[in-house]
């Protein structure tokens, strides 16, 4: 009997088996192969994205630089012309007495404001550079780019004047030439650094960062 029981057993218990392993093959086997695609998706997802976020910052540090460059150019270039023609000689009316041309040495800041604190202002340009230039690391965005942008080429020219024109190093007098009526007399670069500054709080009050993030408060 228990014989006979052994032998009509025996093939229940392959039979079983066999059952249970094809039931869960095809399971296992399109588990391992939604997991498989479901990985390799988000993988694939994750690489393009970190392979085009640096792709996109190269291009907006490209954009901060080759405003900065075009800002920079156009102040010098300026300032060059008004040393070379203009300084010395009398005003250029452009609109009558509401805007002329007329070449003055400004020891101080923007629009000739603190004369007393040039050595302190050179610093702060300098300052002002290299925050910029640590900062581009971490741009995505293009109007920061151009406002940060316009803010580097309007303190690289303020600066070079500081650096290289007379009295001294660290104490060179800014070519101011832009005298509209009853406003100080400015330049270029003042205007490049006003304009990029007016940018800037326009974008923060708008919530976007230079990351290219946009927050709410």
């Amino acid at each position: 009997m228990a014989e006979a029981e052994r032998i009509i057993g025996t093939p229940d218990i392959p039979e079983a088996a066999g059952d249970g392993s094809e039931h869960s093959g095809p399971d296992s086997g399109q588990a391992a192969a939604d997991t498989s695609g479901g990985a390799t998706a988000d993988t694939s997802g994750d690489a393009a994205d970190g392979a085009g976020r640096p792709a996109r910052g190269r291009r907006k540090i490209a954009v901060l630089f080759t405003v900065a460059v075009v800002a920079y150019a156009l102040d010098l270039i300026s300032k060059m012309i008004v040393v070379a023609k203009l300084e010395h000689h009398e005003p250029i009316e452009l609109i009558g007495d509401w805007l002329r041309l007329s070449a003055i040495r400004n020891a101080g800041a923007a629009f000739g404001f603190g004369e007393a604190f040039t050595i302190i202002f050179t610093c702060i340009a300098a300052a002002v550079i290299v925050v910029i230039a640590r900062l581009a690391r971490k741009l995505y965005s293009l109007p920061w780019a151009i406002a940060l942008g316009l803010l580097l080429g309007g303190a690289l020219g303020n600066l070079t004047d500081r650096l290289f024109r007379s009295p001294g190093v660290f104490e060179g007098a800014v070519v101011d030439f832009i005298a509209p009526k009853g406003f100080a007399v400015f330049n270029l670069a003042d205007s490049a650094i006003v304009c990029g500054g007016i940018l800037i709080v326009l974008l923060s009050f708008r919530g976007l960062d230079p990351d290219g993030t946009v927050h709410k408060d």
